[in-house]
């Protein structure tokens, strides 16, 4: 890139002015220096900052407890309530449906819900028989192996075994045009294994 090109001398950049410097004293008493050091005023005045110069900011820090004039249980429920961000929190894992817990204003004998979706253990076990749960990595492997998620692990392995003889080269005379899809197989048959599922 040529930076003396003709073309990179009309183009203008346009700066903001850049603003002065406000010099502000030191807010230490009897100090005329520049005040460039900010430090905070103290818990009762969240926000605000003195302004002091090098010297008297290293004094002020060495001097400044922010917890001064607490007591050690303001100490204690300061530290406990700044884990959370000092925001109010709830316990984790009530069970709203078990006994004892009702909403305000909702009676539950009044609640009818003919379709059956918020029928929970407590109030009777679902008619329809749970079925297994797979990844996407198990419901991959069970698709190469030409499987649905309702197959078993006998199931598994025999399916495995009928493809891998129909497969195999030895088996199509010396033919190795099947190997890919055969090595698909039994990487999907040792993923099913390590999980457990064949």
């Amino acid at each position: 890139m040529d930076l003396n090109s003709p073309i990179f001398a009309r183009i203008r950049v346009k700066r903001a002015p850049q603003p002065r410097p406000v010099h502000i004293r030191c807010d230490h008493p009897g100090c005329a220096a520049a005040g460039e050091f900010r430090a905070p005023m103290g818990r009762t005045r969240e926000g605000q900052y003195f302004s002091f110069c090098l010297d008297h900011v290293r004094e002020y820090n060495a001097s400044y407890n922010y917890f001064k004039d607490m007591s050690d249980d303001d100490v204690a429920r300061y530290q406990r309530e700044a884990v959370v961000g000092h925001r109010p929190t709830w316990n984790m894992g009530v069970n709203r449906a078990g006994k004892g817990h009702r909403e305000e204003g909702v009676e539950p004998d009044a609640f009818v819900d003919p379709m059956g979706m918020f029928r929970n253990r407590a109030r009777g076990p679902s008619q329809e028989p749970k079925r297994p749960r797979y990844g996407l990595a198990a419901m991959k492997a069970l698709t190469t192996l030409g499987l649905d998620e309702t197959a078993d692990a006998e199931t598994i392995k025999a399916r495995y075994k009928e493809l891998v003889k129909r497969l195999h080269p030895d088996a199509n005379g010396g033919d190795r045009t099947l190997e890919d899809r055969l090595r698909e197989i039994i990487h999907a048959y040792k993923f099913l294994k390590s999980a457990k599922l064949a």
